[in-house]
């Protein structure tokens, strides 16, 4: 048809290398602090990437942790929280920020978990890593899974955060959070990413589990090259 154009392999650069996420070094020239907040900063880098110089604004973010735990009957334990940005009630798997100093992240999630669900776990390991939105944030994401759950002590540690001084919690099973992630009616990114691991890595017998004690090399990178925020104001 005159006017139409089909794209096929000679029009773009074809990649021979390894399918990996790997470590760049673009030189930044100039950088701009456009905002200062207490969790989260706003910067503006100027880049040389190939023959562009281009300005790009990022979020530093401290990064993340979050649990998909598991009971014996393979439900999956999520509670509700309130998300301001979205203005939505949202159901997801117990998370945090990696916002104390120096904290092992594992020690993060095992905190999140009981202050947010007041659950403990015996059993953890690294199910998956991912950033969360990579096109203009730092955050990263490590995501626990948690069996052999019980009860904590004294039920949940409250920290008097306003979001977090109600988070009615729920057992679903796994193959049901599944299709709640495919219908859309779950929409928090742990929840999608953590649930749809946690159900393949089952699908292959926890094969693809990594101890807990796995070194986060994406986020050391990150803290290396100075894209990660790692205090609050506050000091809290």
């Amino acid at each position: 048809m005159t006017g139409s154009h089909v794209a096929d392999a000679s029009d773009h650069h074809v990649w021979s290398g390894a399918v990996e996420d790997e470590p760049v070094a673009y030189p930044v020239t100039a950088t701009l602090d456009q905002w200062v907040g207490n969790i989260w900063s706003v910067r503006t880098d100027t880049v040389v990437i190939g023959d562009d110089v281009v300005d790009r604004d990022v979020i530093i973010h401290t990064g993340a942790v979050a649990v998909i735990a598991l009971d014996p009957a393979d439900r999956v334990y999520l509670l509700r929280q309130y998300r301001h940005p979205v203005g939505m009630q949202l159901f997801e798997p117990p998370a945090g920020l990696m916002d104390v100093i120096g904290e092992d992240p594992l020690a993060t999630a095992q905190r999140e978990f009981a202050e947010e669900a007041g659950l403990v776990a015996s059993q953890w390991d690294v199910l998956v890593d991912f950033f969360n939105s990579p096109g203009g944030s730092t955050e990263a994401i490590r995501v626990f899974l948690a069996r052999d759950v019980q009860p904590r002590d004294g039920g949940r540690i409250l920290t008097g955060e306003a979001e977090e001084r109600s988070l009615p919690g729920v057992w679903v099973p796994l193959d049901d959070a599944v299709e709640l992630v495919l219908t859309s009616k779950l929409g928090n990114p742990a929840a999608v990413i953590g649930i749809l691991a946690a159900a393949q890595s089952r699908a292959l017998g926890w094969k693809t589990l990594r101890p807990a004690s796995t070194p986060w090399t994406v986020r050391q990178q990150l803290i290396d090259t100075g894209r990660i925020r790692t205090r609050r104001l506050s000091g809290g």
